[in-house]
C-alpha cells in the first residue's frame, strides 16, 4: 500500500531524492484512497510546502524538531515503556513480527521507529495493517498532538497516520502517552541517549517516489 510508504517517507530525514519524489505523491494518494478527504487536504498542504522548502532549510527544520527533542520521539515504545527493560523485550517480538513477513532490519535497527513501523504496515493486507496500526494509535495521537501545539506543519502527517487506524485512540491512553516523554525530556543527557539510536529502513526496501498539492 503506497499511502503508508509515502506516510513513512514523510516522516523521515528530508533528503533529495525524497524532494525529486514529492510531485507523484498526490498522484498515489488519490488512486488509493486509504485516506478521507478531510485527511488527505492538509497533508496535500503540508507535501506542497515541502516541495517549496529548500533541502537545507527543510533537513534543519526536521533536525531542530525531531533531533533535539526527545520527547517528540519517533520510536513508539519510548513513549510507552521509557527506557525500561519492557521496551526491549517489546522490541524483540516486534522484529519478530518482521521477520515472520520476510522483513530483515539491519543489526542496529530500532524496530519501533515509526516509519519502519508504516513501511512494514505497508506491504500487509489493509485490514491487518490498519489492525496493528491500532495497537500504536494512542501514542501517535499524542505525537500529533505535541506537534499541534508547536504549530508544526509535521502534525498533518500523524492525524493523516491516525485516522488509518482501525480504532479511534482512547483518551487516557493519550494522555498517558504524552506524559511519558513530557517537554524536561529534551534535556541534554536525554537527546544524546536519543542521539544513540540510528535511523532505521529496511535492508530491501524503500521509500516511495510521490508527493501532492492539495486542491481548494
Amino acid at each position: 500500500m503506497q499511502t503508508f510508504r509515502i506516510l513513512s517517507a514523510l516522516l523521515r530525514y528530508p533528503e533529495q531524492g525524497l524532494l525529486d519524489a514529492l510531485p507523484e505523491f498526490a498522484a498515489e494518494l488519490d488512486s488509493e484512497k486509504l485516506l478521507s478527504a478531510a485527511a488527505r487536504c492538509p497533508l496535500e498542504k503540508f507535501i506542497a510546502g515541502l516541495a517549496a522548502t529548500d533541502l537545507l532549510d527543510a533537513q534543519e527544520r526536521y533536525v531542530a524538531l525531531f533531533d533535539r527533542n526527545r520527547s517528540l520521539s519517533l520510536h513508539i515504545y519510548e513513549h510507552v515503556h521509557g527506557e525500561s527493560r519492557d521496551r526491549g523485550q517489546a522490541m524483540v517480538r516486534l522484529a519478530e513480527l518482521y521477520r515472520l513477513h520476510g522483513l530483515e532490519i539491519s543489526t542496529r535497527e530500532l524496530p519501533d521507529y515509526l516509519p519502519l513501523f508504516l513501511e512494514f504496515l505497508s506491504v500487509l493486507p489493509e485490514r491487518a495493517a490498519r489492525s496493528l496500526l491500532a495497537d500504536a494509535v494512542h501514542v501517535i495521537a499524542a505525537l500529533g498532538g505535541k506537534l499541534r501545539e508547536r504549530e508544526s506543519p509535521y502534525a498533518a502527517v500523524l492525524a493523516a497516520i491516525e485516522t488509518l487506524a482501525a480504532r479511534r485512540p482512547a483518551p487516557h491512553a493519550v494522555a498517558e502517552a504524552a506524559a511519558a516523554l513530557p517537554a524536561d525530556a529534551d534535556d541534554l543527557a536525554a537527546l544524546d541517549r536519543q542521539w544513540e539510536d540510528e535511523a532505521v529502513r529496511f535492508v530491501a526496501g524503500g521509500a516511495p517516489e510521490q508527493s501532492a498539492a492539495c486542491g481548494s
